[in-house]
């Protein structure tokens, strides 16, 4: 079964029959129909939209479709991280991303398919929910059609966009026109249209852009808990992200203009409309004490019925099992990163080693994945401002400010830091790698700025003209999809 239909099954799950009784005796087969009821959660495609209830368990699974073991719920964010030159690979483990890591993966290779297979199986599953939902205008009312579209919509572009930012070389190389990832936008259930060429890196951001203006257009400015708010796309989830790929798109201003919606004029930085989205006074609130305060706009959420455990679980990575320690060479000794920075309480000392401990709640692995932070949002803008047609250099070093004297409010960045747009762009730089540090950010700001990632242990440099600059394509679509 192609990995772009793997969610077919769900489509096509058995339903022997659904007999409504409508006279006073029952037949045998009245009697086993009433004795062994329809499981909800094995439905023919024709009843998975056909009351409120399964429309909303749809839903609820593009979600679970992100926060899998092998995307968001661990596996993604390690394998952007690592490709870096934060972390040492120590146990040399094929399964936990020693070839991302060492730079070694091929067609073949199982970091090259856990990403593709499980974002287009969750994008397949987005594509259904938007047309279960045209199929079935009257199942639920018109304003919940258009959240929920907007929802899947939202899912969507972010699939896509860490596709894209794995799989397509960087937009700003040629504006976009390398090959990109094939476009899917109907729900698949059967093998019957693999077959689909590549889109253009460019017409996959401009499809990025189209889902989540959409999306901003029809999603709620806010749910009815901090959970909801966190775990559920809401307006300012989509605005936030377009912050994040107009940035990867090299498009400055634009990054602005979104900031702008979701960031006021002087501290304290704060959305003034939806979810009051604004940094915690310490960053540990929302690594330990709270999952669910407005610095989380986006997380995967963890439970004991549905965690990510073992090999794929961050938790277990970088703290418990130690398959990766920071790199003395790294961020670790830069000098913008100070001994009293609280920041430096999520790390952990073994001897000289050290290890990050974000994600540092033992087996059932209950930490909560972010994907979202509004501090990611005030670094998109700073950097934005300093970069964009006529640079702010003053509101781009408030912001950043903002940022880093959160955690360590001593600081002050010295004059020559701030006084160039160039200056002040690697200091903005060098704050996203002690802020978003072990959240997924590393490989690919490096990527969008057609830098090259930088040697560690014994892992090469690699520069921006080697194939092993952005992942190949996995063998599993080469076999199922003649157009590629």
């Amino acid at each position: 079964m192609n990995i772009h239909t793997s969610t077919a099954k769900v489509v096509k799950a058995s339903l022997a029959c659904l007999v409504l009784t409508v006279g006073l005796g029952l037949t045998a087969c009245d009697e086993k129909d009433i004795m062994n009821p329809v499981p909800q959660t094995s439905l023919q495609g024709t009843f998975l939209f056909d009351t409120p209830e399964r429309v909303l368990g749809q839903v609820n699974g593009m979600y679970a479709g992100l926060k899998v073991g092998n995307f968001f719920g661990g596996r993604f964010p390690m394998l952007s991280d690592i490709r870096g030159e934060e972390f040492i690979n120590r146990l040399q483990n094929v399964f936990t991303g020693y070839d991302a890591w060492n730079h070694t993966i091929n067609s073949g290779s199982n970091d090259a398919l856990t990403t593709w297979s499980s974002a287009y199986a969750t994008i397949n599953l987005t594509n259904l929910v938007i047309d279960g939902l045209a199929a079935h205008p009257n199942v639920v009312d018109a304003a919940t059609t258009a959240q929920y579209v907007g929802e899947a919509k939202f899912v969507r572009a972010l699939c896509y966009f860490s596709l894209i930012s794995f799989y397509g070389q960087p937009y700003v190389k040629n504006q976009g026109a390398s090959p990109g990832v094939p476009l899917r936008m109907k729900g698949e259930a059967s093998p019957a249209n693999n077959n689909l060429a590549r889109s253009t890196v460019a017409q996959v951001y401009a499809q990025i852009i189209k889902d989540l203006d959409d999306a901003e257009a029809a999603l709620p400015l806010k749910y009815s808990s901090d959970l909801l708010n966190t775990t559920r796309a809401h307006r300012n989830t989509a605005i936030a992200l377009k912050t994040r790929v107009y940035l990867n798109m090299g498009q400055f201003d634009k990054v602005v203009t979104e900031a702008k919606k979701v960031v006021s004029d002087a501290t304290p930085y704060k959305a003034a409309t939806g979810v009051a989205h604004q940094l915690q006074a310490d960053i540990n609130t929302v690594f330990t004490s709270s999952y669910t305060t407005t610095e989380s706009i986006f997380s995967m959420p963890m439970t004991e019925l549905d965690n990510i455990s073992g090999q794929s679980s961050l938790g277990y990575e970088y703290n418990l099992n130690q398959e990766y320690n920071l790199n003395a060479t790294g961020i670790l000794g830069n000098a913008q990163w100070r001994t009293g920075d609280s920041r430096r309480t999520m790390l952990r000392a073994s001897g000289t080693t050290m290890y990050l401990m974000k994600y540092r709640k033992a087996n059932p692995y209950l930490d909560y994945v972010p994907v979202i932070r509004y501090s990611e949002v005030l670094l998109n803008y700073a950097e934005a401002l300093a970069r964009q047609s006529t640079p702010d250099l003053a509101k781009a070093t408030a912001v950043l400010t903002a940022v880093h004297q959160r955690s360590d409010s001593g600081y002050t960045f010295p004059a020559a830091t701030t006084s160039s747009a160039t200056a002040l762009t690697n200091a903005i730089w060098v704050e996203r790698r002690i802020e978003l540090l072990g959240e997924g950010f590393r490989s690919n700001d490096l990527l969008r700025n057609m830098l090259p990632i930088p040697s560690k242990g014994t892992a090469p440099s690699i520069t921006s003209s080697q194939p092993e600059y952005i992942f190949p394509i996995p063998n599993a679509e080469i076999s199922s999809n003649k157009e590629l």
